[in-house]
């Protein structure tokens, strides 16, 4: 794909100076004001509400559909391990290693270069429209979703909906189509205190331990050719006791839960509560599973372009859209979250590229 090419050092320009400013979730402060001087100096009207940023092209027209480009600038801490600041934006061997480098200031950058790309161009097909959001890392409830309902962002839209959306997390390029829901839940076993020595009282412990034992051992019937099985996994567990002497009278534990699209939140919830004697507390129910229709025209764009379709085992703010959304964006997965984070420069630019394209073929098509 042919593009201007200052699109590409800006992004890489605009990326070093993200990894170089603290941006953990809840903390976007600074990097939502660099991503507002990004747009100041292109001469691009934009709106920051909290730590997000939003713009709209400059032709826009709410009589057309519109595409949203989104991605996050939050960071999560530094894994232990680094061997280099992971603040220090250091160029070597084709990559730029950095703190959020990957997860998500590739994706993010490239998606901002394309939505430059299209900024000034007239009688368009689509709408363009981009969101730099905060809080993703923690799935807050500051980021996309009070852009979403943020009324100078709804108002442009004069009572419409978003059509669809392309949400910037690393996937090497490819269009993760679907999304595991994600639902944490805290369960309590409770039993009655007692002296260990005298054979008094109600282990907690052990009613959990015959819970986690079924959870262990359990399989739910329908599998998801994308996104495959939903699964149940222990992660947390604890009491309050400190004594060894005495039997525990509650026993916690966490059970993190990726649902697949067979299963509301809901259903899993009520199997649960029938087999378990532990009571059952969801943190949330909001980051259900999501997909995109392979038929959608954005994914059929991505088809022609040679791009693989496939279901994603993590959840990122597309979980809180209420319209189709496809997940893809520069960078690898496998990386996000690591010591000495890095993307790949031929990353961006094919990513940049790749956007462009995809888009193409809905904006002129």
């Amino acid at each position: 794909m042919i593009y201007d090419k200052t699109l590409y050092t800006g992004a890489i320009d605009l990326l070093k100076e993200l990894i170089r400013t603290p941006s953990f979730s809840k903390e976007e402060d600074q990097t939502a004001g660099i991503i507002c001087k990004y747009f100041a100096l292109q001469r691009v009207e934009h709106t920051r509400t909290g730590n997000n940023v939003f713009a709209f092209n400059k032709y826009f027209d709410p009589s057309k559909p519109s595409i949203l480009l989104n991605s996050h600038h939050d960071t999560v801490k530094p894994a232990k391990g680094y061997t280099m600041d992971p603040f220090i934006p250091v160029e070597k061997d084709g990559k730029i290693f950095g703190l959020g480098s990957n997860d998500a200031g590739g994706p993010l950058v490239s998606l901002l270069a394309t939505f430059m790309h299209f900024h000034e161009m007239p009688d368009l097909n689509y709408n363009l429209v981009i969101a730099a959001t905060a809080e993703e890392e923690i799935s807050g409830a500051n980021g996309i979703e009070a852009v979403l309902k943020n009324p100078y962002f709804l108002e442009p839209f004069a009572g419409k909906d978003i059509t669809c959306a392309i949400v910037g997390e690393p996937t090497q390029m490819q269009m993760a189509v679907a999304e595991r829901g994600l639902m944490v839940i805290d369960a309590v076993a409770q039993g009655r205190a007692g002296h260990a020595a005298r054979n008094e009282g109600e282990n907690a412990i052990y009613k959990a331990m015959l819970d986690i034992a079924w959870i262990h051992g359990f399989t739910f019937e329908k599998t998801s050719k994308l996104l495959g099985p939903t699964k149940m996994t222990v992660t947390v567990i604890e009491t309050d006791n400190k004594a060894h002497n005495v039997v525990p009278a509650q026993c916690r534990f966490v059970i993190d839960t990726r649902v697949n699209e067979h299963y509301s939140f809901e259903e899993i919830l009520d199997v649960m509560r029938k087999n378990m004697v532990s009571e059952l507390t969801p943190r949330s129910t909001r980051l259900r599973s999501t997909s995109i229709s392979t038929d959608h025209p954005l994914v059929q764009s991505g088809i022609a372009l040679g791009r693989t379709c496939y279901g994603s085992p993590t959840t990122s703010d597309k979980a809180l859209m209420h319209f189709p959304a496809l997940k893809m964006g520069p960078g690898d997965s496998a990386r996000s979250h690591t010591a000495d984070e890095y993307i790949f420069t031929s990353e961006i630019e094919e990513g940049i590229g790749l956007y462009i394209e995809l888009l193409n073929r809905l904006m002129h098509g």
